[in-house]
């Protein structure tokens, strides 16, 4: 059995402000070390289930360079760095059989909701046959493409409530409760582990009961991009066209790897400025 734990960071007990989650900023340290003692918790609880399990973790925030790889359970394979296949799901496979999300976040324009934001936060909303989808929505749907049910999601109670929107009969365990983009009461970090590691047991125990969630192409892609510069790029990539005004862009996906994958490039290009 291959289980695969994506771990983001905005979504970790105690974590509220950016400054815990930027590598340039003085609180990143703390905050990466809380982000993967949780990731040792939800390893255990997976284990715990299924000693024989095949655990592999995703490093899914921002640089995918967080996660102490010293520090992490050594039962686990850590999939680090960027770019790599498939984004936040690095690891992922037809042989992957759940996949577990921790420290995830709301949506771009969710709330109130901890830290709140699309990928890189460029993204103002993405929108996949008329459904809006933010990080959650989107990997729960890569995941479901391969066959694999996201069976956990741990973050705030605002991001625990948009999973089970998709998948009801997902385990959620929310270590705070948002108060605002950068506030929040949250559970103590032990207390947190120790939810989470009973919960990641639950999940992967109950698996079978939990579908994979999906959405079967042709998809309509639409895209709000904060930067007119990154929309002008957008347009450069085949089949993308500019619609309803400025920001908007769209695509005809012929599955959702393929919207997956549009996705990612349209995150890398809103990066780049002009010349």
């Amino acid at each position: 059995m291959k289980v695969l734990i994506s771990v983001d960071m905005e979504g970790v007990s105690g974590i509220v402000h950016p400054s815990e989650t930027n590598p340039d900023r003085y609180d990143y340290e703390r905050g990466r070390a809380l982000m993967t003692a949780e990731a040792n918790s939800v390893i255990a609880g997976v284990l715990d289930a299924e000693p024989g399990a095949t655990v592999w973790v995703a490093d899914a925030h921002g640089p995918f360079r967080n996660l102490l790889p010293e520090r992490l359970d050594r039962r686990a394979r850590l999939v680090r760095g960027k770019p790599r296949p498939l984004g936040m799901l690095g690891g992922l496979d037809a042989d992957t059989d759940a996949v577990l999300l921790v420290g995830y976040h709301a949506r771009a324009g969710g709330g109130p909701a901890v830290l709140a934001h699309t990928m890189n936060g460029e993204l103002l909303d993405v929108r996949v046959a008329g459904r809006s989808l933010g990080e959650i929505g989107l990997n729960t749907a890569m995941a479901g493409e391969s066959g694999a049910p996201v069976v956990l999601l741990s973050g705030d109670d605002a991001a625990c409530a948009e999973l089970r929107e998709l998948v009801p009969g997902a385990v959620t365990v929310a270590v705070k409760e948002a108060v605002g983009q950068a506030a929040a009461v949250a559970l103590h970090p032990e207390e947190a582990r120790e939810r989470l590691r009973r919960g990641a047991a639950e999940a992967v125990g109950r698996r079978a009961a939990v579908p994979p969630f999906t959405l079967t192409g042709p998809l309509a892609v639409e895209v709000d991009l904060h930067s007119p510069v990154a929309v002008d790029l957008a347009t450069l990539v085949p089949g993308v066209t500019r619609v309803g005004g400025g920001r908007t862009v769209a695509h005809t996906a012929a599955d959702f790897a393929e919207a997956y994958r549009l996705l990612l490039l349209l995150a890398q290009l809103s990066t780049i400025k002009p010349g």
